[in-house]
């Protein structure tokens, strides 16, 4: 009976591991759709545009800020992704029929950049990850407000290089590195990365900055991807201006 009794509890217990492991999963599906509705009442994804002058109208039209909002985050499940090569991609379960658009941010479940939605089908999407050579994320020293460029240099998953900021800029080891803005791809103030060492580039007067990467390319689980609702309206603009301009 003792012997039996042990068998049982083992049996029960690895049914146990194994029904738990199946729940986590459903947990953790259910937590990430419950986090991109979160991203998507953020007071700093709304940007009402500027007046200089009071208008009084009889009927206030507008009945949610949803009239104003600028950012709207789509959450998606990664199923598949690379770090070892010197161009990686990752690939997730959202694509044409759920919402998913070219040329679009993504960041991961801590708010660290990731990459850039290259190509889609009905169901998938494919991301230029921030591990690829021909990756470029404009960005800015959170502590001083210099802006420069990310890339890769194809050597660590880990790593990635911050150009054009100018040896008189003061540095120091862990400063931040954060998404600039000055892109429709990304709000300001995604993390990167911060600051593992640096050199002055003997061949100009910037720095050759190195950052340890924000987001963690080894374990991708969910991403977020940054749809800006206004894009096309500022492509207009510039559009008309290059145009008035040749």
């Amino acid at each position: 009976m003792n012997v039996a009794n042990e068998y049982t509890g083992r049996a029960s217990e690895r049914f146990d591991n194994i029904q738990y492991y199946f729940l986590l999963k459903k947990t953790n599906d259910s937590l990430a759709r419950q986090n991109e509705k979160l991203y998507n009442k953020l007071k700093q994804d709304f940007e009402i545009p500027d007046k200089g002058f009071k208008e009084i109208i009889d009927t206030l039209k507008v009945d949610s800020l949803n009239s104003y909002r600028k950012y709207q985050y789509l959450e998606a499940k990664v199923v598949g992704n690379s770090v070892n090569f010197p161009n990686n991609y990752i690939q997730i379960s959202r694509g044409n029929d759920q919402g998913l658009e070219k040329d679009l941010g993504v960041i991961d479940i801590n708010n660290n950049v990731v990459g850039t939605v290259i190509d889609m089908s009905k169901n998938y999407g494919v991301i230029m990850s921030m591990l690829h050579k021909q990756s470029t994320i404009s960005a800015k020293l959170k502590k001083t407000g210099e802006s420069g460029s990310v890339v890769w240099d194809g050597t660590k998953p880990n790593q990635v290089i911050l150009k054009d900021i100018n040896k008189s800029v003061r540095l120091a080891i862990g400063d931040s590195v954060v998404s600039s803005g000055f892109t429709d791809r990304f709000p300001y103030g995604f993390l990167i990365g911060k600051i593992s060492d640096f050199e002055i580039d003997k061949g100009s007067n910037n720095y050759i900055i190195h950052l340890r990467t924000a987001a963690n390319f080894y374990n991708l689980q969910y991403v977020y991807i940054i749809k800006n609702l206004r894009k096309e309206e500022l492509q207009d603009v510039m559009k008309r201006v290059k145009k008035a301009n040749e």
